[in-house]
């Protein structure tokens, strides 16, 4: 392979607290937890709306916050943010009045769980002003392209946009990137997912003034074989690759569309996903990952839980040390890229762990610079009285 030698000379232009990489559920609920906390935070996003997959990527539903048992279990920003998605509105068939408006415990158990589905363009703006009313400083069309690292820390994230390349001093930083890239950059242990990712092609379109939702290559599963619309599977971290998988979706994608529409000429193509609906890629291995077979247990540091959006039941407590590692002692993981068996790994990439791991991220970072030395006790302490509920034990 041949090389190039760069003499760079790159400007610092900002000085933050906190830096957070990824302006998808986890990346908001992090910059938002961090701003709040009183740290000077910026969140870096590369394309120019925020909600990652849960709005670009049309993955337009908040899965459950609740384990099916009439328990809501997570809390805090997660449930902020499942609230704010609706409030222009919300689309018929998952909305439930009763964990919405207070409802009994019977109808809660007999209606749909505590989950939503929502117009994503407008929960992009909703997600934007909130993050803005809060302080927090939005850059986007921006690439994190390298870190600068001293004695086991991040010192500067250097970016990449329309301005050119600059760097940026920071106290923390908070990878909700979704592929652990940050990590990768700074040299902290990652691992990738072994199944890869299946090929999807969601898209809405207007069939008699209704808009629809074409849900079309849904999400693959070990346990769960589902439709697929090609035989080929993507890691998600090669850029050519993904450069390939988007032309093969939105190939599939308008033939989908145009044989639907041989039938019902009334059909109206609106909306694409205009990012990768990728699921797992690469994750950071941190100093706990936590797997499928630890349903129902307690962590002394768990920063919140979430439930099986699969199956109702199971209940997760999330450890603390499965958001950070000490290769890099100043960096935290939220959403996605958190620190997890295969096994889980599908549970956990969902919006409602990405708030409530966001959340903690952002909280943390805003305490310290040092993941490693961080009083754990004190960060839940302020976990709780932001209204988060951490061990099921305590549960009503």
């Amino acid at each position: 392979m041949n090389y190039i030698v760069e003499n760079l000379k790159t400007p610092v232009t900002k000085e933050m607290d906190v830096v957070v990489a990824g302006g998808g559920i986890a990346g908001v609920a992090a910059a938002l937890s961090a701003a709040r906390s009183g740290a000077k935070t910026i969140l870096i996003e590369k394309e120019f709306m925020l909600g990652g997959l849960a709005t670009a990527g049309l993955i337009a539903i908040y899965l459950p916050i609740c384990d099916g048992e009439g328990r809501q279990v997570s809390f805090g920003i997660a449930e902020e943010l499942i609230r704010l998605s609706i409030k222009h509105g919300h689309i018929e068939g998952r909305y439930n009045k009763a964990w919405f408006e207070g409802g009994t415990l019977e109808e809660k158990i007999k209606g749909r769980r505590f989950e939503v589905q929502y117009n994503p363009c407008i929960y992009a703006i909703l997600l934007e002003e909130l993050l803005l009313k809060e302080g927090v400083e939005i850059l986007y069309g921006t690439s994190v392209c390298e870190v600068k690292c001293e004695n086991n820390k991040i010192t500067s994230v250097i970016v990449e946009n329309k301005s050119g390349r600059s760097a940026i001093n920071v106290k923390s930083v908070v990878d909700a990137t979704g592929d652990a890239d940050i990590c990768h950059l700074s040299g902290a242990k990652c691992a990738t997912y072994s199944e890869k990712n299946i090929l999807a092609a969601w898209y809405y379109y207007i069939k008699e003034g209704k808009k629809e939702l074409n849900m079309l290559g849904l999400a693959d599963d070990p346990e769960d074989r589902v439709e697929r619309i090609s035989d080929l599977t993507f890691t998600g971290i090669d850029g050519e690759e993904i450069s390939k998988m988007m032309c093969l979706s939105h190939k599939t994608l308008l033939n989908n569309y145009l044989e639907k529409k041989k039938h019902d000429d009334s059909l109206d193509l609106t909306k694409i996903s205009v990012i990768p609906q990728l699921r797992m890629t690469r994750r950071m291995v941190g100093e706990y990952e936590i797997e499928k077979s630890e349903v129902h247990k307690k962590f002394d540091d768990s920063i919140g839980m979430f439930s099986s959006w699969r199956k109702k039941g199971p209940v997760y407590e999330v450890p603390f040390g499965c958001l950070y590692s000490k290769d890099i002692k100043n960096l935290l993981t939220a959403g996605r890229c958190i620190s997890v068996k295969d096994d889980l790994w599908d549970l956990t990439r969902v919006i409602p762990v990405c708030a409530v791991t966001g959340e903690a991220a952002g909280t943390a970072a805003a305490m310290s610079d040092d993941m490693t030395t961080l009083d754990v006790k004190l960060l839940q302490k302020k976990l709780v009285e932001n209204g988060v509920v951490l061990h099921e034990d305590d549960l009503k």
